[in-house]
């Protein structure tokens, strides 16, 4: 929503993007209250993967917003005519894309409405999440649901349908309350579409749509010609689309997924094993080992690939849960390649 036009900012000698209301809407109070919106919750992130905002007013009656330049296009841009992007060019931007809306959700910010129109690619490859105009705040629980829509008001009610139709998560279709999990939801589409070329749930009608969003599991995408690898389908299809509501709470869980179990052997040492699941390559066991020895952990035996790694960590001594956590938080930063 809004026009943008190329300026220059003449105090910092730079160039940079001014968002104003179309005049169609300039005294229309949702569209004003949804424009401040977006200005707010982009104000209150700072990630490479979300779009700056310098400055937001209003001058003679327009509303405006003062944003970085981009060049480049949207995902849009590069979906259209249906062909797929080549794997490793796919997963680089959806951890990008992760890693914006991680961000975003640690500060309590929901996004509502990602799709590939509201993801732009620079000319470098740089990726950035665009229109926080259905953004919702999620971190009050005693608040009344804001649920969300294609466009829209300040409070929604409980009930209110918004985002777009074939990103929007299980339970946005429904009207019901929204925590990142329906951001988690969105990007699997958004996944799916990059490595198929297809949307996941493209139906002729929308009402045939929502169905097939609440009933319908997406056609592998391991069933194309393409050489996808199983456990990439596996992370987009069943831990993103999961319309069961059994997604991922945690967006960074989609880029790096860690599940451990904390047991103490007769011989004494206390073990955890931990199952990492990543979109990105990860490096192999021995580079890992060697890794965390100079951390002062051990790692049992193990197996690794570009897809999945499965370590079993050993420590001797009585470990409390929170310094195993700690433990695989430093697996997590020396596992990626």
């Amino acid at each position: 929503m809004g026009e943008v036009y190329r300026a220059r900012d003449s105090k910092l000698d730079r160039d940079v993007a001014v968002k104003v209301l179309p005049a169609s809407v300039a005294n229309d109070a949702d569209a004003l209250g949804r424009f401040e919106r977006e200005a707010k919750a982009v104000a209150a992130l700072s990630h490479p993967n979300i779009l700056a905002i310098f400055d937001f007013g209003r001058h003679e009656g327009v509303a405006y917003a003062v944003t970085e330049l981009l060049e480049g296009e949207t995902l849009r841009g590069r979906l259209d005519g249906g062909v797929a992007i080549p794997q490793r060019q796919a997963i680089d931007w959806g951890l990008q894309i992760a890693r914006g809306l991680s961000a975003a959700h640690e500060r309590g910010i929901v996004h509502r409405d990602l799709k590939p129109e509201n993801v732009f690619v620079t000319r470098d490859g740089h990726v950035k999440i665009l229109d926080f105009g259905l953004a919702k705040k999620v971190e009050a629980p005693a608040q009344k649901d804001q649920s969300s829509a294609p466009t829209g008001s300040g409070h929604t009610e409980p009930g209110t349908v918004l985002g777009t139709m074939g990103y929007m998560s299980p339970e946005q279709v429904r009207g019901l309350p929204v925590d990142p999990r329906s951001d988690i939801f969105s990007l699997g589409s958004v996944l799916y579409e990059l490595l198929s070329g297809k949307k996941a749930f493209k139906r002729n009608t929308a009402s045939d749509t929502i169905a097939a969003i609440l009933t319908e599991d997406p056609p592998e995408i391991t069933g194309s010609a393409r050489n996808i690898s199983p456990a990439l389908d596996h992370i987009v299809r069943q831990e993103g689309l999961d319309a069961r509501y059994e997604r991922h709470r945690r967006m960074r869980d989609i880029t790096l997924e860690r599940t451990a179990k904390y047991a103490k052997p007769a011989s004494d040492p206390a073990y955890a094993s931990c199952t990492v699941s990543a979109l990105q390559p990860v490096k192999s066991p021995d580079a890992i080992r060697g890794e965390m020895k100079k951390r002062g952990y051990t790692l049992g035996g193990g197996y690794g690939d570009w897809k999945e790694t499965t370590f079993r960590i050993g420590h001797m001594g009585d470990i409390p849960l929170e310094d195993l956590n700690a433990m695989l938080d430093v697996l997590e930063e020396v596992a990626i390649a």
